[in-house]
């Protein structure tokens, strides 16, 4: 007889994935269960190798985790201690232009809920469209607009993620955001805030679509992050996001675009990036 298959729903897929963290995190308990996750994008997963007595987990090993074949993303989620803070960090993310859905790449927002998390900061390599943001600039997400002509939450709705119609009026945490602007001042440096446009690539944009963008809004462009924010806002995981400028978007200046540029801006910032984040996330803990 032919062996039945059954098909998990979306929840139960996402609590074998978080079931399965959670027993490799049993092995050093003194961790404990963390409450705050980070996503580091493109060429700014060093962060995650600064967290002490860490559990590495790659991604293939997580039951149903996608995996991430972009060039940058390491594919691995690093669970350690960011001084007395246990941290979660996803070292690289998936986006639609490696074929996966937006329902997908967002599926680990739904087992860091699962997991307790309640708060995520999000980071990303982005364009800058805005001409106050210089190339290496660190930009607090203030808002977004979805481009990429897909939602994660279409389909049926689970209610034992949220709601069906989540609201998305302040998406990005005003008092997240304050914190951070508070922090980078001490630090010493300013940090922005712009809204971010979100397109499927995986070609970068062209001129006349960067003017449009600029036309509605936008002050950012990438290729992710979005589907994460619903996501985790359907779970009432509170967000946070940064994007680091790491070129201009096309046309703002006469520059072409290249990947291997996007990294190694990336790896120039790493400082200020891993301060920032050193400084953030304890104070955003404090209120969790």
């Amino acid at each position: 007889m032919p062996k039945t298959v059954i098909e998990l729903d979306e929840y139960k897929r996402a609590e074998q994935a978080a079931g399965h963290i959670l027993s490799c995190l049993a092995a050093k308990p003194h961790l404990g269960t963390p409450k705050i996750a980070v996503v580091l994008g493109s060429g700014l997963g060093d962060f995650a190798n600064d967290l002490k007595d860490s559990v590495q987990i790659p991604y293939e090993e997580i039951p149903h985790f996608p995996h991430s074949t972009a060039v940058g993303h390491a594919g691995r989620l690093v669970v350690g201690k960011l001084g007395q803070l246990t941290v979660a960090a996803m070292q690289g993310r998936v986006h639609q232009y490696e074929g996966y859905t937006a329902k997908q790449a967002s599926f680990p927002m739904r087992v860091f809920g699962l997991m307790g998390i309640k708060a995520v900061i999000l980071t990303n390599a982005a364009g800058g469209i805005n001409l106050a943001f210089g190339q290496g600039a660190l930009v607090l997400i203030s808002d977004h607009i979805n481009l990429q002509s897909a939602n994660p939450l279409i389909g049926p709705n689970d209610d034992r993620f949220g709601p069906r119609f989540p609201d998305m009026t302040e998406a990005y945490n005003r008092k997240y955001r304050r914190i951070a602007v508070d922090e980078a001042a001490r630090l010493g440096f300013t940090l922005h805030e712009g809204v971010y446009a979100a397109l499927s690539g995986p070609s970068y944009e062209t001129p006349a679509e960067i003017r449009y963008l600029r036309t509605i809004g936008a002050d950012l462009v990438g290729m992710s992050t979005v589907p994460e924010v619903i996501v985790a806002r359907h779970m009432g995981i509170t967000v946070m996001a940064i994007s680091c400028v790491t070129n201009m978007a096309a046309g703002v200046t006469d520059k072409t675009i290249n990947h291997e540029e996007v990294l190694e801006i990336g790896r120039q910032v790493r400082g200020k990036f891993i301060a920032l984040l050193n400084a953030v996330m304890p104070r955003i803990a404090e209120n969790l």
